[in-house]
């Protein structure tokens, strides 16, 4: 296993972070055991989560089963470092209730809590805002996370799905505060969706912050979609299946998968390989449902890109270019 520093924080992790959203909706409590220890086993120490996800009537079942999996012992838990996010709303179908979203000091001192025991831990590593919060400003954000942190809560505090400017909105108040601000940026990121790229990563960069990129197969669409349906008559489904009936984006999807089996590539390795190669980039999240899932993503560290392929990938999906330039001079 490879391994970097989180940002400019003295804290190693993997350069694959293993997501846990299949855990539950998709994933039974056993096989989910059994990819979190096979994980640990290759050296993957990252696990991400989030407190909604098992969502709908359901949302907090993913913690619960990483929380059943460090009780097994075993130095599990020592060995992880483990993250989680606060945002969504928690409250049932037909029982909302306010306070129970978003990131009011109020929500982020009870989601801590449930999220502590539901984990079943005493601190998270890496607490997470899953989204901007229009409504709060930073200076209460921050004096929640402060409390925190000094329970010994929480150690680290990072950002998802944020643009840019937040970003810089986010470390400037910390800063004026002594803090250390937000450590990560967790965004949609792959080589299908390269808008980050303009603000969100160089943002992330100028302030310390490791990019911890999400859909690193955009939803299925990088990893052989067409050849699967080909071959095995597996068709595409959600996102793949929205995207691939644009019959450009099915021509593009078609050219990538040429070029990688051209070069004996398997295409969901190469797509994780890639991002293992952008600046700024910590390490993606792979979700696997699977403990083959698993392997194919583990492949990915050891995949190494040559100079044609990396030209060949950025001819068929375009970079943003830098901002300003790309949209002015």
């Amino acid at each position: 296993m490879k391994y970097t520093q989180l940002g400019r924080t003295g804290l190693k992790v993997s350069r694959l972070v293993l997501g846990t959203m299949n855990f539950g909706p998709q994933t039974d409590e056993p096989t989910s055991h059994g990819i979190l220890d096979a994980a640990l086993d290759a050296g993957l120490n990252f696990v991400d989560t989030a407190n909604v996800y098992g969502w709908g009537e359901n949302k907090g079942r993913t913690e619960e089963i990483i929380g059943t999996w460090f009780a097994q012992g075993g130095g599990r838990r020592e060995k992880t470092v483990l993250a989680t996010k606060v945002y969504g709303s928690m409250s049932r179908e037909g029982e909302t209730w306010p306070n129970e979203d978003r990131l009011s000091a109020l929500n982020i001192r009870r989601a801590v809590e449930a999220s502590l025991k539901r984990l079943q831990t005493d601190h998270i590593d890496v607490y997470q805002f899953h989204h901007i919060d229009r409504r709060t400003p930073f200076e209460e954000i921050w004096q929640a996370v402060d409390v925190l942190i000094q329970q010994g809560k929480i150690l680290y505090a990072g950002s998802s799905n944020f643009p840019g400017y937040k970003i810089a909105q986010a470390h400037e108040t910390a800063a004026r505060r002594g803090m250390v601000g937000l450590v990560s940026e967790q965004c949609l990121y792959n080589l299908a969706e390269r808008r980050a790229e303009m603000e969100v990563i160089p943002a992330a960069q100028e302030y310390g912050l490791g990019v911890i990129p999400w859909s690193p197969l955009h939803g299925g669409l990088l990893g052989g979609v067409i050849k699967k349906e080909v071959e095995g008559g597996r068709r595409a489904s959600g996102r793949s299946a929205d995207a691939l009936a644009n019959s450009s984006v099915r021509a593009q999807v078609q050219a990538y998968e040429d070029l990688l089996d051209k070069h004996g590539l398997e295409p969901g390795e190469a797509a994780l390989a890639w991002l293992l190669t952008r600046p700024g980039v910590t390490g993606p999240i792979v979700g696997p449902r699977t403990a083959e899932q698993l392997e194919s993503a583990l492949r990915a560290l050891e995949l190494e890109l040559g100079e044609e392929v990396l030209a060949g990938l950025d001819e068929i999906f375009p970079g943003p270019g830098p901002s300003p330039e790309a949209f002015a001079w």
